[in-house]
């Protein structure tokens, strides 16, 4: 297993207990394949530039090990949410 880092930008219209079964869910595609190591909630943030006319947007950052090959699905189910604005997932040196 790899290590990887997420970075999961969330629209701001969501409710707290929305916007945190929606995390779960995808912390749960992360522990089908692997381990979430650790969350670190950044809070809602001011974007660098207007997505989709929104200027803000909620941050997480998730720390896990996964394996290389299941990356692409859970990249591909963050695609399909409508309440993801961005996300980045880039493996970490070891």
């Amino acid at each position: 297993m790899n290590n990887y880092e997420a970075v999961l930008i969330f629209k701001t219209e969501l409710a707290d207990a929305d916007r945190n079964a929606l995390l779960d869910r995808f912390k749960g595609h992360i522990e089908e394949n692997g381990e979430v190591v650790s969350v670190d909630d950044w809070g809602k943030r001011r974007l660098a530039y207007e997505i989709a006319d929104l200027k803000e947007g909620y941050y997480y950052i998730v720390d896990f090990k996964s394996d290389p090959d299941h990356i692409k699905e859970f990249e591909r189910r963050l695609r399909l949410s409508d309440f993801v604005l961005r996300y980045m997932v880039i493996r970490k040196e070891d």
